[in-house]
């Protein structure tokens, strides 16, 4: 594996535009910045998160959960108090708004877990290896 270090961020981008241009694929080339470097991801074409869909499903069935919870509670024990409507939506978003919240947390995380295949580590780069510098890594063709 080939090991490149910059001070520079534009050195950087002009290396990885170099190596691109000569034919190596974006598979083999891994990068490790101090920051994020969105030309770099455009570069190389990193596909869009995922991760988003788990949040908004967790969510969205937090929400459901919360107002199926409180209405289906008070339709199975129902408490009649001075003629008030048993199902009133104001309350209850109180509980949808904290399911959501949870459902959606925890999605995330199991989402995160997921689609990153932990614990499989491919290679451990430590902060003493790259600083605050940006590095290029290549792996050459077998």
């Amino acid at each position: 594996m080939k090991q490149l270090m910059f001070d520079d961020k534009d050195a950087f981008l002009a290396k990885l535009r170099e190596l691109l241009a000569a034919g190596t694929k974006p598979e083999q080339i891994v990068v490790c910045t101090p920051v994020p470097v969105h030309e770099a991801m455009k570069l190389l074409q990193v596909p869009e998160s995922k991760l988003r869909w788990f949040t908004f499903v967790g969510a969205f069935t937090g929400l459901l959960s919360g107002f199926g919870l409180t209405i289906y509670t008070v339709w199975s024990w129902p408490l009649i108090t001075g003629g008030k409507p048993l199902v009133s939506l104001p309350p209850f978003t109180i509980i949808a708004f904290e399911l959501t919240i949870l459902f959606g947390a925890v999605l995330s995380l199991l989402g995160f877990m997921f689609l990153s295949r932990l614990p499989v580590v491919k290679q451990i780069v430590t902060p003493v290896e790259t600083g605050n510098q940006y590095a290029i890594f290549v792996e050459e063709d077998r």
